[in-house]
């Protein structure tokens, strides 16, 4: 008897370490990377089929209570707050801040400052004699770095103005030399582009000029791919609020108990799927947990007031895990609700420090621009001063930038337009 309760401890220990190895991987990735994130498993295993959890868009999963309970307007504007960009414009930029174009460490600072200092439609306007002087270099020095953003993606960005950033473009265009040439004298006189219509080689050189982006970032302002939630919270008057799984997107795995042959390899090849199986069950299970937790915490963001202050270390002592696993856990996440889509990190404060929560700089944020000067609107740099100062903080420009648009702030050059208007 004491043999079979140690021969039964031993394989529950074995189904568990193995299904705790496949769990890590899976938890880890997020909802649109899972079904990558299991084919090391899968490939091997002649047992087992998945089938994606993809087929539907996301639309039409959308449960009716978030889409009726949602403060957007239409229902084009309820699925479109529904759906987040799989990758920023700083996420594609930031692979790219390296050799051959970046290759030394002053080459690849500029790089950094440059596109740290990106308004929110590509262009650049950051205080370059500031930063030259900072760190002893010519403006020459520093523009000869910034123009190699030329060759980067997207191309057009990081130019001063709408010009340049066609100029930087027709660098990368397939044109005949002549309709080049004529192509560069349209671009530096835009508004008198007519002048040069009698000129043979107008038609291609204004064909070429008219397929530019304008402005540069514009597929990342209009960008609408979708990032899946893992779930959604939403109202329901006989339950209060209501926390779903977005399980319908999960893949689906079969296991074929029945293989025709009896061996032992299959046999290991079974208990590996079904470990895989339990893996997947484990995934769903925590982050279930997790919303659970959030809407705790969280719940009077829910109902229409700020996020408050929640550290990581809280939800992993909740765990019993380490809080690097929970922040592994929860990137790449995100949450749908009647106010949008959000990254599960945002309701945490660990992105700036223990004692402040993004919500806190948010509201200051909106707060000094209300009071600003409307002859002279606070830059994107200035508030980042005001605001590390404030908050004792140390954050990037794009952070900014970034807070700024979810306020539905627009650039400091917009906003003196906007003021001079309503004067």
């Amino acid at each position: 008897m004491a043999t079979l309760r140690v021969t039964q401890s031993v394989e529950t220990k074995n189904k568990l370490s193995n299904t705790l190895r496949n769990w890590l991987p899976i938890l880890h990735s997020s909802l649109s990377e899972l079904g990558e994130a299991m084919s090391p498993f899968v490939e091997s295993n002649p047992v087992v089929e998945v089938s994606s959890g993809f087929e539907e868009n996301f639309e039409s999963r959308i449960p009716r209570k978030l889409i009726s309970s949602s403060v957007a307007n239409s229902r084009t504007e309820q699925i479109e707050a529904l759906t987040i960009q799989s990758r920023s414009l700083y996420d594609v930029l930031d692979e790219q801040l390296e050799a051959p174009l970046f290759p030394t460490p002053i080459s690849q600072k500029i790089a950094q400052f440059v596109v740290a200092n990106l308004d929110e439609n590509g262009y650049y306007e950051g205080e370059s004699e500031l930063f030259c002087e900072e760190n002893s270099i010519t403006l020459d020095e520093f523009e000869k770095v910034r123009k190699r953003f030329i060759y980067v993606d997207p191309v057009g960005i990081a130019a001063k103005d709408l010009s340049e950033s066609f100029l930087f473009q027709l660098e990368n265009t397939q044109i005949s030399d002549k309709a080049y040439e004529l192509a560069v004298k349209l671009i530096c006189n835009l508004q008198e582009m007519h002048t040069f219509s009698s000129d043979p080689h107008y038609g291609e050189a204004l064909k070429v000029i008219g397929s530019f982006k304008n402005p540069p970032a514009i597929e990342y302002l209009e960008d609408s791919t979708q990032v899946i939630p893992d779930l959604m919270i939403f109202f329901d008057d006989e339950n209060g609020i209501e926390v779903k799984l977005n399980d319908s997107y999960y893949p689906t795995i079969n296991i074929n108990t029945a293989y025709g042959v009896e061996h032992e390899f299959i046999s290991q090849k079974i208990k590996e799927a079904k470990s895989l199986v339990d893996a997947l069950e484990m995934r769903k299970a925590t982050l279930y947990k997790v919303g659970l937790m959030i809407v705790e915490y969280q719940y009077d963001f829910f109902t229409g007031g700020d996020i408050k202050p929640l550290t990581l270390k809280t939800l992993a002592d909740e765990f019993g895990h380490n809080p690097s696993t929970i922040s592994r856990a929860i990137a790449n996440k995100y949450i749908a609700c009647d106010r949008g889509v959000f990254a599960m990190k945002e309701f945490f404060t660990t992105a700036i420090d223990e004692d402040t929560s993004n919500a806190a700089i948010k509201d200051y944020l909106l707060r000094i621009v209300k009071e600003e000067s409307s002859k002279k609107p606070l830059s994107d740099m200035k508030l980042l001063e005001m605001i590390q100062d404030n908050f004792k903080v140390t954050m990037v420009r794009r952070t900014i930038a970034k807070y700024r648009k979810q306020l539905n702030i627009a650039g400091s050059s917009e906003r003196k337009k906007l003021y001079h208007l309503g004067s």
